[in-house]
């Protein structure tokens, strides 16, 4: 009972761990930078993995989506590659983790469910760390041409998206592991043994029922020339 509760809870975190780093992907605020006035912001200018964007005062946006993914700096084209993976191997560890579970019909008997769901664990942290690995790869690049003192070009700070795709990843490692457990106690659990007594024949049977009825014949009675 417990593994099973163990399980369902590692199943939500890692879905949900899945839908931030899903919703991450095509989220605007990977960085952000904004131009202040004497009174209100003028401008916030703001990028992701596909465009980069500029937002006036009265709210209006202007975009300009990246030229060519050849002509991409390296940096975003492994972004990019790392948070699809991520989804990817997200979407199949739930489907593994589904079967896996101990309270759902399919998967065949229970070692082989929790096989099956460790692996689902495994497919579950891998995708954490893709995730991880690709919004801690962005910041890494912001946070350098933040404190450089030689790079003129436009500044940016942290955006959303980032800390949305670092609770993701962290969700999806920590239900992931919880999967992997499974396996382990699935293998402690004791087994029950069942006594074999082998099958009762129809005559042996037939006997014991003959014995066990008392024998009402009466007894003979024979005189003394009956031994001569």
């Amino acid at each position: 009972m417990a593994s099973t509760s163990a399980e369902i809870i590692a199943f939500l975190l890692t879905i949900s761990g899945w839908v931030l780093v899903s919703s991450t992907l095509p989220t605007d605020y990977w960085k952000v930078s904004t131009i202040d006035g004497t009174v209100i912001t003028t401008a916030t200018f703001w990028a992701n993995l596909w465009k980069t964007c500029v937002t006036d005062s009265t709210g209006v946006s202007n975009c300009k989506d990246f030229p060519s993914m050849l002509a991409l700096d390296g940096y975003i084209q492994a972004c990019r590659g790392l948070m699809i993976s991520a989804v990817c191997l997200g979407f199949f560890g739930a489907v593994f983790g589904l079967v896996g579970m101990k309270c759902t019909k399919v998967g065949g008997s229970d070692q082989t469910k929790a096989k099956i769901a460790c692996l689902a664990g495994l497919i579950f942290i891998l995708s954490g760390l893709c995730s991880m690995t690709s919004c801690s790869l962005y910041a890494n690049r912001i946070t350098s041409e933040f404190f450089d003192p030689t790079f003129v070009a436009q500044k940016y700070e942290l955006g959303a998206a980032l800390f949305i795709g670092w609770a993701g990843a962290s969700l999806c490692i920590i239900g992931g592991s919880i999967f992997c457990f499974s396996i382990a106690d699935s293998s402690n659990s004791p087994r029950r043994g069942y006594a074999y007594n082998g099958a009762t024949s129809v005559m042996s049977s037939r006997t014991k029922v003959h014995n066990s009825v008392p024998d009402k014949t009466p007894p003979k009675h024979f005189d003394k020339n009956a031994y001569v």
